[in-house]
């Protein structure tokens, strides 16, 4: 698996991508983890999966193949960390260069979906959970990326604009 594919901030041009659905992979990237989530084939519900200690590519690549081979992954969603005010800081490129080592490395369209207020929902869900502070802080970051999946998701099944 390698070549490069797509990446975009559109979904319907990924979705294109993607005519028969498939097993969506969706990364909340932090500076020290990566959260991971994964759907089903149908873009139905997302769901959390692990959250993986980040280091340089070459570590965080067989990490990510693994979870694409193990599920068979069609396609990636990667949250992009807009500012509030919509523009476009340091970890917005520091994304934008993990979505060119994906897709380059796997071949598989790429997805950046606006990820504003995913981790301030997702803690939101696990304290309505009764969820202890610990557990929450080592599962944020998976649970961020269900919330950018899910979106990302309901936007592709023509549900959220």
């Amino acid at each position: 698996m390698s070549g490069v594919s797509l990446i975009t901030e559109a979904a319907p041009d990924f979705a294109d991508a993607l005519p028969d659905g498939g097993v969506l992979l969706g990364l909340d990237l932090g500076t020290k983890t990566i959260g991971t989530a994964t759907c089903d084939a149908g873009w139905r519900f997302a769901t959390n999966g692990k959250t993986l200690a980040r280091g340089k590519w070459t570590r965080d690549k067989p990490v990510i193949g693994e979870l694409i081979a193990t599920r068979a992954i069609a396609g990636i969603v990667l949250g992009l960390p807009r500012n509030m005010d919509g523009s476009e800081g340091p970890r917005v490129q520091a994304s934008r260069a993990f979505a060119r080592n994906l897709s380059e490395a796997f071949g598989l369209p790429v997805l950046l979906w606006d990820e504003r207020w995913s981790t301030q929902s997702a803690e939101a869900a696990l304290i309505g959970q009764d969820v202890s502070r610990t557990k929450r802080a080592k599962s944020i970051d998976s649970h961020a990326a269900a919330v950018i999946l899910q979106g990302a998701i309901d936007r592709l099944a023509g549900g959220v604009i």
